[in-house]
């Protein structure tokens, strides 16, 4: 976090010199320590973060082209459906254990065209889907599986400060 707070502070001010790099250090320093104490973060959750850097980039990955995917699946369903659209809500369990795993499960059911993440109560999730062909394999999704090779809880078996 300190490195980025620093790489912001040059980039806004336009140019490096000693004088900006100095007030930079202090300024992210000051900052970091203000993140750490007032909003819940810790360096532990930072080196976590950087450990799971690579399952995260999957994550993103796999995100992007799902999207992609149920945009263009979407877009069939609507302009080829002869019948009426059928939209349902669905409801599934998920054991992910930590907030932090359960609101990623729920942003990437929402960013997927066709489907919204209407409530999440302790890993019970409630979707609405446009048709029901899109409900099918709702809780045995690769967001599932990705979110639960995710969790801090699961993974470490104590989670991180959660």
């Amino acid at each position: 976090m300190f490195v980025l707070y620093f790489v912001l502070w040059v980039v806004f001010n336009g140019q490096i010199t000693w004088e900006i790099c100095i007030f930079g250090v202090i300024i992210a320093a000051l900052l970091c320590v203000f993140t750490c104490r007032f909003m819940d973060y810790s360096l532990q959750k930072e080196l976590w973060i950087y450990r799971r850097l690579g399952k995260l980039l999957q994550y993103v990955f796999v995100l992007v082209k799902e999207v992609v995917r149920a945009n263009l699946g979407t877009v069939h369903l609507i302009l080829t459906q002869k019948e009426e659209i059928q939209p349902v809500l669905v409801s599934f369990h998920s054991d992910l254990k930590s907030p932090l795993t359960q609101t990623l499960l729920a942003n990437a059911i929402t960013l997927t065209p066709g489907t919204i993440t209407v409530a999440l109560e302790n890993g019970d999730y409630t979707v609405h889907c446009l048709d029901e062909s899109l409900a099918e394999g709702m809780d045995s999704s690769i967001f599932t599986k990705l979110a639960q090779e995710l969790d801090p809880k699961q993974v470490s078996g104590g989670g991180h400060g959660q």
